[in-house]
């Protein structure tokens, strides 16, 4: 296949493209902004493969998108393009609102003129699998899983962008046929991850022996999930997945925000000491407006329907992470240095 992703300079998006070039046969074109998050950097090992385009555009521009398809002809679609950062969209909505909500018509308005177009061979092979994120769920209480049946109540500008795309997604496939599928995931965590979120945070502030900020007293739940796993599902679902359904990709890895951090801690100490605990570097901070409390997926209809299981389990995919950041600070460093320095984002002015 020909498959065009977007957002693909981004963290799982880059994964995704690596996986797809190293792993498989399949070409790919990333359609990316290069907003803030994205690096291509992260795409260095693949770049110059004869089976990796790529094109920088908004998938909110009609023009371009509608360029690019006539351009590359793809076969399928792995839709990842997307502001992801839910401290950011507390003080910036309207990011959120263009990119997820307006950028995810755009392309559905696009593909489906496009699907339209093909014959009847290429057209009924045609799918487009938007990725999306189990924070659409809400949140849960001590027990309990995610389902793909599981009412959408999501709690940030952020969550609630991804549901309304997520909904597109689906009056798509109900009002039109479009050949489509929506995949939601947990918590992603891995190598080329930008410093804005926890477990790259973590592990850099640690590094460096800067504070470690843990929101409220630690005790909300993520369940992480690797992010060549995600890769990997990704593709199975876009190849097997029944069009029209939904699968949620999950780690199986509950913990409290505060376990992650000390797992953090306690691995840099072994394989980078230095004089003291890093533990002691942990400072609670006043906690995220309307953060959930617990997220936790079920995804044994990945596991039953198309057979996906994770390879890593959070020890072993968390101690490939470290390594990764210790071995890559060509990669990191200037992200911290002229990007991202690692400040609080997410805070609301009082009065």
């Amino acid at each position: 296949m020909k498959i065009l992703v977007t957002g693909g300079a981004g963290f799982i998006g880059s994964a995704v493209c690596r996986y797809l070039i190293e792993d498989t046969s399949h070409s790919i074109v990333n359609v990316d902004k290069l907003t803030y998050a994205a690096n291509l950097q992260s795409l260095t090992p693949v770049s110059d493969n004869e089976r990796y385009a790529f094109e920088q555009a908004d998938i909110a521009d009609k023009d371009a998108m509608q360029a690019i398809f006539e351009a590359h002809a793809p076969d399928a679609v792995m839709h990842l393009a997307a502001e992801s950062h839910v401290d950011r969209s507390i003080t910036g909505a309207g990011e959120f609102i263009n990119t997820n909500i307006v950028g995810t018509f755009v392309m559905l308005d696009v593909a489906r003129a496009y699907w339209d177009g093909l014959l009847a061979e290429r057209k009924d092979a045609f799918r487009f699998l938007h990725v999306s994120t189990d924070e659409v769920y809400g949140s849960l209480g001590d027990d309990g899983l995610f389902t793909e049946e599981t009412a959408y109540d999501p709690s940030s500008p952020y969550s609630a962008s991804k549901a309304a795309s997520d909904h597109l997604l689906t009056a798509w496939q109900r009002t039109y046929g479009f050949p489509g599928l929506i995949s939601n995931c947990s918590n992603n965590y891995g190598p080329y991850h930008f410093p804005e979120k926890l477990i790259p945070l973590i592990t850099l502030n640690a590094l460096e022996y800067k504070r470690l900020p843990v929101y409220g007293d630690g005790s909300n739940v993520r369940d992480w999930l690797y992010v060549r796993d995600h890769a990997r599902a990704l593709l199975q679902i876009l190849q097997k997945g029944r069009l029209g359904q939904k699968y949620n990709v999950g780690g199986n890895n509950e913990r409290t925000n505060l376990q992650v951090v000390h797992a953090i801690c306690d691995t840099l100490d072994r394989l980078a000491p230095g004089d003291t605990p890093r533990r002691e570097l942990i400072e609670f901070v006043a906690d995220r407006p309307g953060h959930d409390a617990r997220y936790a997926i079920d995804s044994s209809k990945l596991q039953s329907e198309i057979g996906w299981t994770a390879e890593e389990n959070f020890e072993t995919g968390l101690e490939k992470t470290i390594r990764w950041y210790l071995d890559n600070e060509a990669w990191w460093r200037p992200l911290r240095e002229k990007t991202y320095a690692g400040e609080r984002l997410g805070l609301l002015k009082s009065g």
